[in-house]
């Protein structure tokens, strides 16, 4: 049986339309401690982003406090990644 690595599949296809922002800041934090397979911390910052942009307040401070252990190209790519599936969806 084929196996198929989830973060191969694009979030436009694995996320319904109208997902809570508090699922994306789940997302968020799947990705920061590994749950989703292995950190990833651009993906996790970027779905903090996209979590903060629908209204989850929490969703801040998680993205502070990754911001710290980020380098600014990096934090960069997940505010361009965030800004795009904001577009998109």
């Amino acid at each position: 049986m084929a196996r198929m690595e989830m973060s191969a599949v694009p979030a436009s296809l694995v996320i319904p339309a109208e997902v809570s922002a508090e699922a994306y800041c789940e997302l968020g934090l799947m990705h920061a401690s590994g749950r989703a397979g292995v950190v990833d911390l651009v993906a996790a910052q970027k779905w903090f982003n996209v979590a903060f942009a629908r209204g989850c307040a929490r969703a801040a401070a998680h993205r502070q406090e990754l911001a710290l252990e980020m380098s600014r190209d990096e934090i960069a790519e997940a505010l361009r990644e965030a800004r795009a599936f904001l577009t998109r969806h």
